[in-house]
């Protein structure tokens, strides 16, 4: 079938973002933990520092009460020892008191010089087990409030789960105007409303094609009724090599020493193992064949030893390529790509892949940058 594009047409350029592995979500073989590999100030640092020295624009800062480092605490540390690289930091909503978290993102953003993003999550926090409306309804709440304290002088909010009234704004406002870009992933009706009402960037985990085209109609759908477009991302694992079957078997070596029910162990250790968009990479992973692909160049492996994100494109240069090219043509224009390990594999797709995109900054792209701003030159991709 024909994949029609959902945003405007004239947007070549692609957010090209990588992943740090805050959560100890990293390995050399799948499911066997790396004392070398393990999360820490000094390597997750330096898996930034990586990723801006190949020319990604943005890179995924996750979050995780069970294993890891505070991700806003990360991000703080990243600010002096980068300069270029946007920085994606995971929020779960209700985890702080909005309006303090409402000023260390403003504070943090000023630190960054603008360079800030943030990943809204809706999750139970330890101990809870709430009702998934509830918790879309709580972090819906904490965005109005927040966008209230980035564009009002006062924040005025009568809501289910907040109360505010009359709250002065002073000193909050971030260095960006209107506060940073919000990215939003989410599966069910309640997230679909809150993402197409109120964030900028609607992200999805790996499927086929036809099962992302059918999530960006229906969270475009809703965007629509509010009078807004979203721009649409993909976070996803990758493999590049030269040949495709070099990619394969290096698909194959990193989980030759995984355990199933180690795996197993992994994926339910995670607050948001029994989410709908958990079940649909679940699912996935039973659609796949014998070698573990639902998709050409889509591998399911990776799903066996982490819960989230559970599939990697696997294949040579130029399959890469033609897969992230068809990604674009649907009108996905901000990826968030990782790999194990995360060094290494920065180093694979950044020396073989980066060089042939045409990439941007999103906050750059929406005008959410003070003119001030030395503007970060696009890359000039060519297809080789």
């Amino acid at each position: 079938m024909t994949i029609v594009p959902i945003t405007s047409p004239d947007l070549d350029a692609a957010e090209v973002s990588w992943f740090s592995a805050l959560c100890s979500d990293d390995y050399q073989f799948l499911g066997q933990p790396d004392g070398a590999l393990r999360s820490s100030w000094e390597h997750c640092s330096a898996i930034v520092k990586e990723a801006e020295a190949h020319g990604f624009r943005n890179i995924l800062c996750p979050s995780s009460y069970q294993v890891g480092q505070d991700t806003l605490s990360f991000v703080a540390g990243c600010a002096p020892i980068t300069d270029r690289i946007n920085l994606l930091a995971a929020v779960r909503c209700g985890e702080m008191q909005p309006i303090m978290l409402a000023r260390t993102i403003a504070t943090l953003d000023h630190m960054l010089k603008g360079r800030l993003t943030v990943n809204i999550i809706s999750s139970d926090f330890p101990g809870e087990k709430a009702d998934s409306n509830y918790r879309y309804q709580r972090s819906r709440e904490v965005v109005e409030i927040l966008k209230q304290a980035w564009t009002q002088d006062e924040i005025n909010h009568e809501g289910e789960v907040y109360s505010f009234a009359g709250l002065t704004t002073d000193p909050v406002k971030p260095y960006q105007t209107g506060g940073p870009l919000l990215y939003f992933g989410g599966y069910s009706p309640a997230a679909l409303e809150l993402c197409g009402q109120h964030c900028d960037v609607y992200l999805m985990w790996p499927e086929t094609k036809d099962a992302l085209e059918g999530r960006m109609k229906a969270v475009n759908a809703v965007a629509k009724k509010y009078d807004r477009t979203l721009d649409y991302g993909l976070r996803v694992h990758m493999i590049v090599r030269d040949t495709e079957v070099e990619a394969r078997e290096y698909a194959k070596y990193i989980v030759s020493k995984l355990d199933d029910e180690y795996g197993r162990l992994i994926r339910e250790r995670a607050l948001d193992s029994t989410s709908l968009g958990v079940a649909h990479q679940a699912r996935a992973r039973e659609l796949a064949d014998q070698f573990g692909y639902t998709e050409d160049h889509l591998w399911t492996g990776v799903g066996r030893a982490r819960s989230g994100c559970g599939a990697a494109l696997v294949g040579s240069t130029d399959q890469v390529m033609s897969k992230i090219e068809a990604y674009q043509k649907m009108g996905i224009r901000a990826f968030i790509f990782s790999g194990y390990p995360h060094i290494d594999e920065a180093r694979h797709f950044g020396s073989r892949v980066l060089p042939n995109l045409k990439t941007c900054s999103l906050p750059q792209a929406y005008g959410r940058v003070p003119s001030d701003t030395p503007a970060t030159p696009l890359g000039n991709g060519v297809r080789r």
